[in-house]
């Protein structure tokens, strides 16, 4: 992950605390809600990639493209 990545993350668990929630419940709902975030992205991109409908391309083309 990105420095830029934590250092917003650490932002947003000190917001959360600094509103009045304790330090671990806003440290595991930031980990959750990132966790959730990185997984819906890596779950449809996977589909996107192997899709049951593609048309195979021969090697051949795909060095041309």
């Amino acid at each position: 992950m990105a420095l830029w990545m934590l250092v917003a993350l650490g932002d947003i668990v000190l917001l959360l605390v600094s509103a009045g929630l304790p330090v671990l419940y806003a440290l595991v709902t930031v980990v959750t809600v990132t966790l959730a975030g990185v997984g819906a992205v890596r779950f449809a991109r996977r589909g996107a990639i192997a899709r049951e409908d593609a048309v195979p391309v021969s090697v051949a083309a795909r060095r041309r493209a």
